[in-house]
């Protein structure tokens, strides 16, 4: 459980968007599930998250899956956040 909240700046424009939420799910060393939800009214709904670790030889393998992404943020745009 638990909840959180963000803020980004971008130093060059001064712009900035916050977003918050909560753990859906936890098992420790393999599932973290949490969902978020921004304060900008631009930005309706609610995103869930959910990721998936993996110990493989040389470290961790990560599986993520991004669900409800609103509208307004492009495809490419999430694939650059991560």
């Amino acid at each position: 459980g638990g909840t959180y909240k963000m803020s980004f700046t971008n130093f060059t424009t001064g712009n900035s968007h916050s977003f918050g939420g909560a753990f859906v799910e936890i098992e420790p060393n393999e599932l973290i599930k949490y969902r978020d939800s921004f304060d900008d009214p631009k930005l309706p709904g609610e995103m869930i998250t959910t990721v998936k670790l993996k110990k493989v030889s040389c470290g961790t393998e990560l599986h993520i899956v991004q669900e409800g992404i609103p509208d307004a943020i492009p495809l490419e745009m999430c694939y650059l956040g991560w």
